[in-house]
């Protein structure tokens, strides 16, 4: 699994947060993203920063920070231990 995304394109339609994630369009509600973003004014909203590893978004106006494994709904879970015998 690659370390990080390429992030394309973000974009609000509505309550809808529409982004191009490695080469696919994803939407996401806003109220199932961030309440702050949800009720956020347009310049709030359109007001962020990718992260250059595109690991995930800020809006500095707002002081949010999403992952954007966490949109796609990604758990990074460390892998169990093998016991040698």
């Amino acid at each position: 699994m690659k370390n990080y995304h390429d992030i394309k394109e973000i974009k609000f339609l509505g309550d809808v947060l529409e982004a191009t994630i490695d080469g696919d369009v994803k939407r996401f509600r806003l109220k199932d993203v961030s309440p702050l973003l949800e009720k956020a004014s347009a310049i709030e909203r359109e007001t962020f920063e990718v992260s250059p590893s595109g690991y995930g978004i800020h809006w500095p106006l707002l002081d949010e920070d999403i992952s954007i494994n966490g949109l796609l709904g990604i758990i990074n879970a460390p892998m169990k231990r093998r016991k040698i015998a």
